[in-house]
């Protein structure tokens, strides 16, 4: 079913063929890209171990997942670009196909380093999808009304890291564990013909020119709006927590606890944690108000990090597992009241420049939470005190962050005595 929607206050109603919920289930997909790159190969890093000899408790599997993160945040800096001169159709379809390339070229890859460099690929593939997903979301709603739709778009995009580790360890079961990137080519190619389906979201009145001067003039507008600025940092930290326990996930789970093979089941309930909390988070915030639902968030984070530090000292790092599981997954899920909430906040005064905005913010929130994600995850080994003492850290920074811009301490940094960026600490 056709509907109309306006895009602007200034602008002509724009027809499209998908319904809203057609829409957001799409976008979801799209989303998805990301998931899939990385979930689905979670389940084969045993395998990855033995094929390029790692050894059988080593870290350096977790690189698989971080080096497509920094591909995915170096990629977003020329789809927004893109997206923003050529429409959002054309940036997805130039990312599905550089997506499709890297997938194939890590299946292909006779080592781990050409595996790495494959997966930095498929990263740079899936920044398209990310950045047309964000866009078209910012596109087609505003305000409390566009964190109340990434919220559905994250719930429904959540099914993936519930299900991916499951039909990745199935795929290695019955076929040579490679079979995990085929399935990501042939899932891109699905999403692909589903979306012409899908009308262009950017108006034309919207389209900017793809000259190196616009590019820096639109990004460091990006740069100098003080909220964009502020809760974009305060998404880098908890980008990198998210970061840490998902690249540390697996060896947690085989190392720490001894429960390898309960791993895609362990992983999914703490997806569904994530998923539930987005639907949550959904439903609230157009009643609450972004502000409050963050403030809430915060503090429910942390309780359970007040929690998890005390459990973790107090058993040297080695918790008990039906204690800590329960606690990590209601800290990790209570993020969702947070990311989508800063992340649409962040977007809101960008309006005419939405996709080199968010091409920036998410280069910078996956770049960064990459790095410093990193970092802890590859400190797991034997213990759960590098992945608590990072989350605890990370969270402090971001709500440093957070307050920093509600009391303005950004302003006078980052905007200079002439013409100010329109800033509402509280958004509604």
């Amino acid at each position: 079913m056709a509907i109309r929607t306006e895009v602007g206050p200034d602008t002509a109603p724009i027809e499209y063929r998908m319904g809203r919920k057609e829409l957001l289930a799409l976008v979801s997909a799209i989303m998805a890209f990301t998931a899939m790159g990385i979930d689905l190969m979670l389940s084969a890093f045993d395998e990855m171990r033995v094929e390029f000899d790692l050894g059988v408790s080593s870290t350096e599997t977790s690189r698989v997942v971080t080096v497509f993160l920094l591909g995915l945040a170096f990629g977003q800096l020329f789809y927004g670009p893109l997206a923003d001169r050529f429409g959002r159709k054309r940036a997805l379809y130039a990312g599905a196909t550089i997506y499709i390339i890297g997938a194939i070229g890590s299946a292909l890859a006779p080592t781990f380093d050409l595996l790495l460099a494959s997966r930095f690929v498929w990263g740079i593939g899936a920044a398209g999808a990310r950045v047309v997903a964000t866009s078209i979301v910012r596109d087609r709603f505003e305000g409390a009304a566009m964190a109340s739709a990434m919220s559905n778009v994250m719930a429904v995009f959540v099914i993936v890291p519930i299900v991916a580790p499951s039909v990745g360890a199935l795929i290695v079961a019955v076929a040579p564990w490679r079979m995990v990137f085929w399935f990501c080519v042939l899932f891109a190619i699905v999403i692909v013909v589903w979306s012409l389906r899908m009308r262009e979201s950017l108006n034309p009145a919207n389209r900017r020119p793809l000259r190196a001067g616009v590019l820096v003039q639109g990004y460091a507008q990006v740069a100098r709006t003080p909220v964009t600025f502020g809760y974009t940092m305060a998404t880098v930290f908890i980008q990198a927590s998210f970061t840490t326990y998902l690249a540390s996930s697996e060896i947690l789970t085989a190392q720490v606890f001894d429960r390898e093979a309960q791993f895609p089941v362990i992983f999914g309930v703490v997806a569904i944690l994530f998923g539930a909390a987005a639907i949550v988070n959904g439903r609230v915030v157009e009643r609450l108000g972004i502000d409050r639902v963050v403030n809430r968030g915060f503090l429910t984070i942390g309780i359970c990090l007040t929690a998890l530090v005390l459990l973790t000292v107090l058993s040297d790092g080695t918790p008990n597992f039906w204690l800590f599981m329960p606690l990590i997954g209601m800290t990790l899920s209570s993020f969702m009241f947070l990311m989508p909430n800063l992340n649409s906040a962040a977007m809101t005064p960008l309006g005419e420049i939405a996709g080199s905005g968010s091409a920036l913010t998410g280069a910078v929130r996956v770049g960064a939470g990459a790095v410093l994600g990193g970092y802890f995850s590859e400190q797991v080994a034997t213990s759960v005190t590098p992945l608590v003492v990072g989350i605890t850290l990370m969270t402090a920074l971001a709500a440093l962050s957070v307050w920093l811009v509600r009391m303005g301490g950004l302003r006078e940094l980052l905007v200079s005595g002439s013409q100010r960026s329109p800033v509402s600490s509280h958004l509604r």
